[in-house]
């Protein structure tokens, strides 16, 4: 049986560039965009590090995990395991403080929608003529988290079973935290967060990741 975890988690991933208020004698406010230490201090990271970012943007990263974050860009392509763990760690402090902000948030919508429309349950809609697809990844797994971001892009329902997660809830939700899973799609079941337990190998499968879609009793590959 299938087995979801409905934990919430946040990742508002935006690619507009941050800007910056500042008055004008000619304008109420003019947008001015963050300046490079700006920028880096947002991230918490030197300015050394922001350019290192910027440049790898310009390189086969960029191309192949467009939209990454500077943190997730920096640890991927650490030179050193002191540099990955010490991206990670950030990363994990920021996501937690990101989390905390945004559940706060959450509990004040479901009372605010208690208080204006009680015993109304709001209307959950899944993407229009979008089809279910089940994805099978992995820890660790670069084309795993390219293939995620694809399939999140395409907004379509999908349920992510996770190999390897030896039935720990724990680690599927610091996965799911650390790979930038939509709380609200998860309690909307769009999005559902599953530990394989197996399934991956009964589907007969050797691939990883794969993209599977379950038609009457067999599972089908499918493209993204």
């Amino acid at each position: 049986m299938k087995r979801a975890l409905l934990a919430l988690f946040f990742a508002a991933n935006t690619q507009a560039q941050p800007l910056l208020l500042q008055n004008s004698p000619h304008t109420t406010t003019d947008l001015q965009p963050l300046t490079p230490r700006q920028q880096a201090t947002l991230w918490g990271i030197t300015e050394p590090e922001w350019q290192r970012y910027l440049m790898l943007k310009q390189q086969e990263r960029g191309l192949w995990s467009p939209g990454l974050d500077p943190l997730t860009t920096l640890g991927v392509e650490a030179e050193t395991d002191t540099q990955r763990q010490y991206f990670a760690e950030r990363l994990v402090k920021k996501e937690s403080r990101r989390l905390e902000k945004e559940l706060a948030f959450q509990r004040a919508y479901d009372a605010a929608w208690q208080r204006l429309y009680p015993g109304l349950t709001p209307l959950k809609i899944a993407p229009s003529g979008a089809s279910r697809a089940s994805v099978f990844v992995k820890e660790d797994c670069p084309a795993c988290d390219t293939l995620l971001r694809t399939l999140l892009a395409q907004k379509r329902p999908l349920d992510i079973w996770l190999v390897g997660s030896m039935g720990d809830d724990n680690r599927v939700r610091r996965w799911a935290l650390a790979h930038g899973i939509d709380a609200r799609l998860v309690s909307e079941h769009n999005i559902t967060l599953n530990h394989d337990a197996g399934r991956w190998l009964q589907t007969g499968s050797s691939k990883m990741p794969v993209v599977l879609e379950k038609r009457g009793e067999q599972w089908r590959e499918v493209l993204p």
